[in-house]
């Protein structure tokens, strides 16, 4: 194997967005989730080294110890019996408190190098338990492609073809949404979730107007009441002209808009930055992100 390994892992958006009432064993809620990946990527170098390092850049506000890529790396090497004897240096451009499962991202990343660094499948049964364990989004994050996860959200129930749609990111310049704040909130009064089947449908089937017109999230209202700053992004998007159709990601703060164009998609990045002076970018949604 090879002593320096470079990952680019993409984000994601939740189509469909399902949380159930009731937490299960480990403290989760049931999950139906509909992720699909996005192009904006941060970066994951896995180097030769003595013992395990682990650096962020920009740096995080926790020891690296109590990262998700810290726990990853060692929950990988005691489940396979290796020596995590590696260097991984995470560069970030997905923003946290977004909803868009940057912390997972990363984790999934080194998960897929260490698996191939040992000479494992990164469908093992031992890598996907370890990734579970570490977080409900990080097994997306093991083969980020478009499918539908049930669960808590972690285990996959099904694929669907890639494709390439435009998308908008806009999310406040404040701090993001804290995932255990949105999830509490959801618990005092949040609904019951609606079916999953449309969003699968129209992902099956590659029909853009049906994806756009099936977005679901029933935990946006919880990130919305949370920050009005969340809801003041989700009703500017919606209205943008150009826009397909829009929805809060996960527990937010990120709000996502399906395109007609990437032009579209960067004119209202463009606007949302220099206009309301929040944070935003165009990417490619879908899998095929190249």
């Amino acid at each position: 194997m090879a002593c320096r390994q470079v990952v680019e892992t993409p984000c994601k958006v939740n189509l469909h967005l399902g949380i159930h009432r009731g937490r299960d064993g480990r403290g989760y809620h049931r999950v139906d989730s509909v992720m699909v990946p996005v192009s904006l990527c941060d970066t994951i170098v896995v180097e030769d080294a003595p013992a395990l390092e682990v650096c962020h850049e920009p740096a995080l506000e926790v020891e690296p110890e109590r990262t998700t890529v810290w726990r990853a790396a060692t929950m990988l090497a005691v489940e396979l019996g290796e020596s995590p004897n590696v260097r991984v240096s995470v560069t970030a451009r997905i923003p946290e408190k977004a909803g868009l499962g940057g912390s997972s991202a990363d984790a999934g990343a080194v998960l897929r190098a260490l698996a191939q660094r040992w000479d494992v499948d990164v469908h093992d049964e031992r890598v996907v338990g370890v990734a579970r364990r570490v977080g409900a989004d990080v097994a997306f994050f093991l083969d980020p492609h478009p499918g539908l996860y049930l669960g808590a959200g972690d285990v996959l129930e099904q694929t669907f073809p890639e494709f390439a749609l435009p998308v908008a990111l806009v999310m406040p310049a404040v701090d993001g949404v804290s995932t255990k704040e949105a999830y509490d909130e959801f618990d005092r009064a949040g609904e019951a979730p609606a079916g999953y089947e449309a969003a699968c449908a129209a992902l099956a089937s590659g029909d853009v107007a049906a994806m756009a017109a099936s977005l679901y999230n029933n935990l946006a209202p919880a990130a919305c009441s949370l920050c009005e700053d969340v809801a003041a992004v989700s009703s500017w998007i919606a209205r943008q002209q150009g826009v397909l159709g829009s929805m809060v990601t996960g527990s937010g703060a990120c709000s996502f808009a399906l395109c007609e164009r990437m032009d579209v998609a960067e004119r209202i990045a463009r606007d949302a930055r220099e206009a309301r002076g929040w944070r935003a970018w165009a990417a490619t949604c879908g899998g095929a992100l190249g």
